[in-house]
């Protein structure tokens, strides 16, 4: 299941599910018990319940014996969630107001590429995520792989997870930031080490772009100001990085599918679709010139 945190699949979300499952079944099992006994008591056939050794069993020694047993254990499983070992790779996620910007980092830290709303990884690999703000109040959450952790201003809070196979999982901002929040999404995309490996060299060089003269003149002057796209004047850092945008997913967070009507709908009237964004619309273009800036932002790869 695209999101879902009874379908783990990682180590992470397997043992959060493990402590679900029972605490779940264990609250099953004592609420049919209590609901049988309370059943046996008004019918007046088991007078023994009434005794004092009795009542004091089950309503103080057996919940404080249970209780204990299950907090307990909570908590030492709670202890060694994230994912084992020296992570294998670090990403810097910064959520804004309301999409996530994903920053891969190089072995001393700096930032070897950035792209949006898609995070990548290797199967069977720690990944560290450096989780940020850039604005507000943020929860970093892809039920299928691990739990959730806040981005707060100002903090940096770190995320362990691994994915154990290959697949494509759906995330989702679970804390309240504003206007469109939830419409603020995003893909876990897991892929075998040699296909990761030649997804990351292929984001590290300059968009390959295809389309129109127009179309990139169009860009140019009007979403160079909020948007990137490596190897071209457009250097904007208000909007997500759309040096490879045609070569993921989704568009708008994680709503969208990405094709080049979508795209088009999206430049035309982004306020219909997704209502309080800080994208404008731009409605005033005429359809031959929406056509010609879809086709250069959907040739991106």
């Amino acid at each position: 299941m695209l999101q879902s945190a009874l379908a783990p699949n990682g180590p992470e979300a397997a043992a959060i599910a493990g402590i679900s499952w029972l605490l779940f079944i264990g609250a099953a099992v004592i609420f049919v018990a209590v609901m049988a006994l309370a059943a046996l008591a008004v019918s007046g056939r088991a007078p023994r319940l009434g005794r004092h050794g009795v009542i004091v069993a089950g309503g103080v020694v057996f919940p404080l014996v249970v209780l204990s047993a299950l907090l307990v254990y909570t908590l030492v499983r709670g202890a060694s969630l994230g994912a084992p070992g020296e992570p294998a790779l670090r990403i810097a996620v910064t959520g804004h107001q309301w999409w996530w910007e994903i920053a891969y980092l190089r072995a001393d830290g700096s930032v070897d590429f950035v792209t949006a709303n898609e995070l990548r990884l290797p199967v069977g690999q720690t990944v560290e995520l450096l989780l940020r703000s850039g604005d507000v109040l943020h929860s970093f959450w892809v039920p299928a792989l691990a739990g959730k952790l806040d981005l707060v201003p100002g903090k940096e809070n770190r995320l362990r997870l691994a994915a154990a196979r290959a697949g494509a999982w759906r995330g989702q901002c679970a804390e309240y930031c504003g206007g469109p929040h939830a419409q603020m999404a995003f893909y876990v995309i897991a892929a075998e080490a040699e296909a990761f490996e030649q997804w990351r060299a292929g984001q590290r060089l300059p968009a390959a772009s295809g389309g129109d003269a127009q179309g990139r003149r169009l860009f140019l002057a009007r979403c160079a100001s909020c948007h990137t796209v490596r190897g071209t004047a457009a250097e904007g850092r208000l909007g997500p990085d759309l040096t490879h945008v045609a070569s993921r997913v989704s568009l708008a967070a994680g709503i969208l599918p990405n094709d080049t009507g979508t795209l088009r709908d999206w430049i035309a009237s982004s306020q219909h679709v997704k209502p309080g964004n800080l994208m404008p619309s731009f409605a005033e273009l005429g359809d031959a010139e929406l056509q010609a800036l879809a086709a250069y932002v959907g040739s991106l790869r």
